[in-house]
């Protein structure tokens, strides 16, 4: 074994997984378990909690690392944990110098190390700019991820990541040689460019790397916030058909006050406006979205203008989220809404989201799509929906399919 690392949560941290691989080794690393850990709900945390004692059990004599937003934002949660042999910041991870500086808490992990010897976590709100990474692929998948933004500005009162990730950090990537399809990713995607010289917006990048990358077969969007797509952007998706028709927006409620209290930049409107907007330029787009349940103050008619956003909207990928207070944010001092509650809201957005995917899966069957595949049974359609193929195939590559059914959950291909 050389350095394993295990990722809990986005995109991100799948691709700087990569990088904190990549790093560590160069500084010497070696038979080392490293958790990348996600901040976003109480649940993430305890299930990285709960992965780094199962991991410690299965390699008992390899140090575990703990870094990540999780780690970022509580330090001593996990410095605490004596499986634990080093935690390390969000800024520190991605850095062969951190690695190397704290190489001597590693090796005398063994002997018993205190709490406090074992954090390496700056504040993440100092940083101001960060150098490139660039990566050859990501080993094990058909896509590569290219980051060309970290860092969140906005301070949604529900949200710790900013905490975790800094603020707005932009860098310029090109796509990863080898790979298909590139998907540009980002915890803020679309503030991309803010820092830079000039201010260019997302849709200059996106129609810069479709012109200047012609070989390029599939270009896609992680998670976007709808309210800062720029003209160049909705161009782009109108003109070139190697922009893939789906986007995951981050919604997180339908109800005017709630989206205020969340201190969200968008209305109930604005997202349908956009969503309608969208699909105009390009009818056969698809659309994924983040929903909380239960939020703070959230009253039932409030939730019923969530759960109808779900078709007025003509939303597909659901991502629903229970709400979870975490500590340092301002929605958890607001008044909460009790857990069962909460858990029974959260179980009918889902039922809403299955109802939305299974009229998406209704609606493909006989129709041609090209499938680029992750696995020799499975692949994903330009829409993103998961394809369970006919026959086992080479992973990572396009295949033109028809679709000949589907599960409920998906297609099945031929």
């Amino acid at each position: 074994m050389s350095v394993d690392v295990v990722t809990f949560g986005c995109r991100l941290n799948a691709y700087e997984a990569q990088v904190i691989s990549r790093q560590a080794q160069a500084a010497g690393l070696a038979d080392a378990v490293v958790i990348n850990t996600c901040a976003v709900t109480a649940e993430a945390v305890r299930q990285s909690r709960q992965a780094i004692r199962k991991l410690k059990r299965e390699h008992p004599d390899a140090p575990i690392v703990v870094t990540g937003c999780a780690a970022q934002t509580e330090p001593k949660t996990f410095a605490h944990m004596p499986e634990v042999a080093l935690v390390l910041g969000n800024e520190e991870k991605i850095s062969a110098q951190a690695w190397r500086q704290h190489r001597d808490v590693l090796a005398r992990a063994s002997f018993g190390v205190a709490a406090e010897e074992k954090i390496a976590v700056n504040d993440i709100m100092a940083v101001r700019e960060t150098a490139a990474h660039l990566i050859d692929g990501l080993e094990g998948r058909s896509r590569a991820f290219v980051q060309v933004q970290n860092g969140c500005d906005h301070r949604c009162t529900f949200c710790i990541i900013p905490y975790g990730r800094g603020n707005s950090r932009s860098v310029r990537r090109l796509c990863a040689r080898g790979y298909h399809e590139i998907v540009l990713t980002g915890v803020d995607l679309t503030s991309y460019g803010g820092k830079l010289p000039g201010a260019p917006k997302l849709g200059t990048l996106v129609k810069q790397i479709l012109k200047h990358v012609p070989e390029l077969a599939r270009l896609r969007l992680s998670s976007i916030d709808s309210v800062e797509a720029d003209r160049d952007l909705l161009d782009a998706f109108a003109t070139d058909a190697r922009l893939m028709p789906h986007l995951h927006l981050s919604l997180q409620a339908g109800d005017d006050l709630i989206l205020k209290r969340m201190k969200r930049r968008h209305s109930r409107a604005d997202a349908m406006a956009f969503c309608e907007a969208v699909r105009r330029l390009r009818p056969d787009v698809v659309f994924g979205a983040d929903i909380i349940a239960g939020f703070p103050t959230e009253t039932e008619d409030m939730f019923a203008r969530s759960l109808a956003l779900v078709d007025e909207c003509g939303l597909t990928h659901l991502h629903v989220f229970p709400f979870s207070p975490r500590p340092g944010t301002p929605a958890m001092r607001m008044p909460q809404v009790e857990r069962e509650v909460i858990k029974d809201r959260a179980r009918r957005l889902r039922e809403k989201g299955e109802a939305a995917l299974r009229r998406h899966l209704d609606a493909q069957v006989g129709r041609s799509h090209r499938v680029l595949t992750e696995s020799r049974e499975l692949g994903r359609t330009e829409h993103f929906t998961r394809a369970r193929l006919a026959t086992p195939m080479q992973p990572g590559i396009i295949l033109d399919v028809t679709i000949t059914g589907h599960d409920g959950r998906q297609l099945l291909a031929a």
